[in-house]
């Protein structure tokens, strides 16, 4: 069998790392059941990466790349600050309706990483990486729109995303379409109320 180089390796493991824990779960993500699904030795893995904690790694920083792309090209080129957030929304929420498996995996392993000490910097990381990209956007649009900010780019980035990511959780457990669109709707008109500052912010009282 020909030789092929690590680097070429490397990404093609990764990818069959996504395509077996997409389909059957992070449990199933040894390093042995990734080798037999590239049809490669066991031990190409080891050499590729050295252990499977660095092979999660590699997979956490690629979902999160992928993500990310997801988020940039979201951006439109015309339309004002609400079209673009809500644009931002239906793109990401394609992803999820789409393709759920690594949307899910995306969260399994992030779980996994904030437990496990060598993953909790890639997984931190992930997050600021993904808030900065929504801020960046954020940042953008309102400069081409006149879109004035009330609160910092990176805040809106933040109210958004926690509001997305706990749509896409229900999502998981408790489907429902309609509820889910209206939902998605109601985040947009939320994120851009807190963007200008008509949303209350009043602190609720606490007993």
């Amino acid at each position: 069998m020909a030789h092929v180089p690590a680097a070429e390796r490397r990404p093609q493991l990764i990818r069959a790392a996504i395509d077996l824990m997409a389909r059957e779960g992070v449990a199933a993500g040894s390093t042995r059941a990734i080798a037999a699904e590239l049809g490669v030795a066991q031990a190409t893995v080891h050499y590729t990466f050295g252990t499977k904690e660095d092979l999660y790694r590699a997979v956490l920083k690629q979902l999160t790349e992928e993500l990310i792309g997801q988020v940039e090209r979201a951006a439109p080129e015309a339309g004002d600050f609400t079209e673009a957030i809500a644009a931002l929304a239906a793109a990401l929420w394609r992803t999820v309706r789409e393709n759920p498996r690594n949307y899910r995996l995306l969260c399994e392993l992030g779980m996994l990483a904030s437990r496990t000490p060598g993953l909790i910097e890639v997984h931190n990381g992930h997050y600021r990486d993904t808030i900065g990209a929504t801020a960046d956007l954020v940042t953008r649009t309102a400069e081409r729109t006149g879109q004035r900010l009330a609160q910092p780019a990176e805040a809106v980035a933040r109210f958004f995303l926690a509001g997305f990511d706990g749509l896409s959780l229900q999502r998981f457990a408790v489907p429902d379409e309609e509820h889910e669109v209206a939902c998605l709707r109601a985040l947009v008109s939320a994120t851009v109320a807190f963007a200008d500052g008509r949303l209350d912010l009043t602190p609720l009282p606490v007993h």
